[in-house]
């Protein structure tokens, strides 16, 4: 120990040696990243009028949330009214609608008796937190709860209507952009316990029924002028463990909704099929679809002839089209004006010539930062945009007239991006010879040449899900470069956004051959010269946190430590409430399957921090307690139980000042033999 810890020693005075010319930045501070948002959730109502966002509550030292409202044509004055959250319900995200109404969203702590609900305990109380949307208008004077049934039911049960209440009973499901007053929203039926779909009046209250929502059948295209429901998603039985995704289309003359085979898929072979909007003229439908390519294109598909066009409405060779963009404003209304293509960033592509010019206009005017345009009014003369990079946060910016641009900050104006260094959009093989995509972030400074460093193999959550490149929302990143750590964020094979094959490849491989991809990754850094090979540790949060347990009890293994945060480390106790969407667990259900470190824990071989929320409850406390439980005599092994801690983000400023220290301490001083 004394031995490695001098060699450790040497390293570090010949590293200093190397880097006498190297400029190294000083670690951005934890509070850099525990603070509430100086601003974030902007937008703007479709007409321009008004502008809403949730701000750092004055006086609280960016401890807590506040609503704030923007009257736009005195933008320059500041808010005209600011609502600091109460002392238990947070504001938490905001959206200015229409009729002078904005939604928002509150958060505060709940802990009660929950058996029966999807997220509670079989028995006892369940720590986690009740969430609500409410109405308000540009005065902030008076807060309703937001299309909300108050009528009271009978023969619910208290526990039931609890329940509700943490799933949420209401929800914003179409805005209407052109209806002055009405917008479509979703009831959970509290007999029924499915959601059904209505016209709301944001004047009145008043409500519509548009469809009665049941176990198998869903809701899909709304007209986005008047709500009428175009298109249904029928799921059935379709022999033993198979289901099919049946669309159903209104056909015109009869009223009624038809099957149409071709858009039916079962639910294993896992096609993508959503419509996406309707060509007014042609009545053909936008359809996003890898049926025909390994990525997704948009396609048109014509209701009549029961036929897809025979070439793509807008595709991409190596990334899938993420989305649409359909005209939103009287001029343009639902009109195509461009797509979203998925690749390192989400980038947005624009075929309307005025929007295009728009969006290279305020590229150029931001080099070097992703420019998104996220609301504008009619006539374009007032129009809100962010910009971002991996070296700087989210900022939100009004350009008025065309041609001034009013700032209305950063989200994290105190962060110096000159403190944090170069990403990279990279591939390396693994070692079956898949082509595996990756984010990685190096310390400024850093270059080819310089000393190898300690690095952090840092897959990400779902595991259906991915990485863009750009600021890390979550701050781990950057947290951790300015620190003098690499990070690399592979795209391991279960990843969605690289082309169906790729997701598919996950499929029972949990622990397996997806946990190869990571540790491909870290042999890739070692091999490019950036990555020390005995300084890798591997750090993961949620499907992350299983495969930094699962690196536990993997032999041989390229990391000197493992930090898991929120894991599941049980895969038999995995339960179903990882996901709010019926139809992922419905199928993610019958690929988790693989290496299960709670049954090879005699196999631990490296220290290991696991930290959980204690009202986290997608990942319960007892998958790392357990886990921790089982190691802790057989390796270094640490657990932290974060106290009024979540699952997912807003995290409270408490939250970042426990958990990134607990994670920097512990790669400092008790990962391997003298630390990273």
């Amino acid at each position: 120990m004394h031995l490695t810890r001098s060699l450790r020693f040497c390293t570090a005075l010949s590293l200093l040696a190397a880097s006498v010319s190297q400029a190294m930045a000083a670690p951005l501070p934890v509070d850099d990243f525990s603070k509430i948002p100086a601003i974030q959730s902007v937008t703007m109502s479709a007409d321009g009028k008004q502008l809403v966002a949730i701000i750092s509550a004055p006086g609280s030292n960016n401890g807590d949330t506040a609503l704030a409202n923007w009257d736009m044509d005195k933008l320059d004055a500041g808010p005209v009214a600011i609502t600091p959250s109460g002392d238990r319900m947070k504001f938490v995200a905001a959206s200015a609608l229409k009729a002078g109404k904005n939604l928002v969203l509150s958060r505060q702590e709940l802990t009660a008796q929950l058996s029966g609900c999807g997220e509670g305990n079989s028995i006892g109380s369940t720590k986690t937190f009740l969430t609500k949307a409410y109405l308000t208008d540009s005065s902030q004077v008076k807060f309703d709860e937001a299309f909300a049934d108050n009528t009271r039911k009978l023969g619910i049960s208290e526990q039931t209507q609890r329940c509700l209440e943490i799933a949420g009973s209401a929800s914003l499901v179409h805005a209407l952009p052109l209806d002055p007053d009405k917008v479509v929203i979703s009831q959970v039926n509290q007999t029924t316990l499915s959601a059904n779909y209505y016209l709301f009046n944001l004047r009145t209250g008043q409500t519509e029924l548009l469809f009665r929502g049941g176990a198998r059948s869903s809701p899909g295209l709304f007209n986005p002028r008047n709500g009428e429901l175009l298109t249904r998603v029928q799921i059935e039985p379709a022999g033993a463990n198979e289901y099919e995704q049946q669309i159903l289309i209104k056909n015109p003359a009869s009223g009624q909704f038809e099957k149409h085979d071709p858009l039916t898929t079962k639910l294993t072979d896992r096609y993508t099929m959503d419509i996406v909007g309707i060509d007014e003229a042609s009545k053909k439908l936008y359809i996003l679809t890898d049926r025909f390519s390994p990525q997704v294109q948009a396609r048109m598909y014509d209701p009549t002839t029961r036929a897809f066009d025979p070439e793509p409405l807008a595709a991409h060779p190596t990334y899938p089209i993420g989305g649409l963009v359909l005209g939103t404003r009287p001029s343009n209304f639902n009109q195509v004006l461009g797509f979203h293509v998925d690749g390192p960033t989400r980038e947005t592509i624009y075929v309307d010539p005025q929007m295009k010019a728009l969006q290279d206009g305020l590229k150029q005017a931001y080099p070097g930062l992703d420019v998104t345009i996220t609301g504008y009014n009619d006539d374009l003369s007032r129009v809100l945009f962010t910009t971002d990079s991996a070296q700087s946060p989210v900022s939100y910016y009004v350009l008025r007239d065309r041609k001034n641009v009013t700032t209305l900050g950063s989200e994290r104006p105190w962060i110096d991006g000159k403190q944090i260094g170069e990403q990279r959009w990279v591939t390396y093989t693994a070692r079956d010879g898949r082509k595996i995509p990756a984010i990685v972030d190096l310390p400024v400074g850093w270059k080819e040449g310089s000393t190898a460093l300690p690095t952090l193999v840092h897959p990400h959550g779902g595991p259906w899900a991915r990485d863009y490149t750009g600021w890390d929302r979550s701050g781990w990143v950057p947290y951790f470069t300015s620190r003098g750590y690499a990070v690399i964020r592979p795209q391991y094979r279960g990843s969605t956004g690289f082309g169906r094959e790729h997701w598919i490849a996950g499929d029972r491989e949990w622990g397996q051959k997806m946990q190869d991809d990571n540790d491909d990754a870290a042999a890739w850094m070692v091999q490019q010269g950036i990555a020390a090979k005995d300084r890798v540790a591997i750090f993961g949060y949620s499907y992350g946190g299983f495969a930094a347990a699962a690196a536990t009890v993997r032999s041989p293994s390229p990391y000197q430590c493992a930090i898991a945060g929120a894991p599941v480390t049980d895969l038999a106790r995995l339960g179903v409430s990882w996901s709010e969407n019926r139809l992922q667990r419905i199928l993610q259900g019958q690929t988790v399957k693989g290496m299960d470190p709670m049954q090879n824990t005699a196999k631990a071989t490296i220290p290991v921090l696991l930290y959980v929320g204690d009202r986290d409850v997608r990942t319960p406390s007892f998958h790392a307690r357990s886990f921790y439980n089982a190691v802790q005599g057989k390796v270094p092994a640490k657990f932290e139980l974060i106290p009024d801690m979540p699952h997912s983000m807003p995290w409270y400023p408490s939250h970042y000042q426990k958990t990134l220290p607990l994670m920097s301490d512990f790669l400092a001083k008790e990962c391997g033999p003298g630390g990273l």
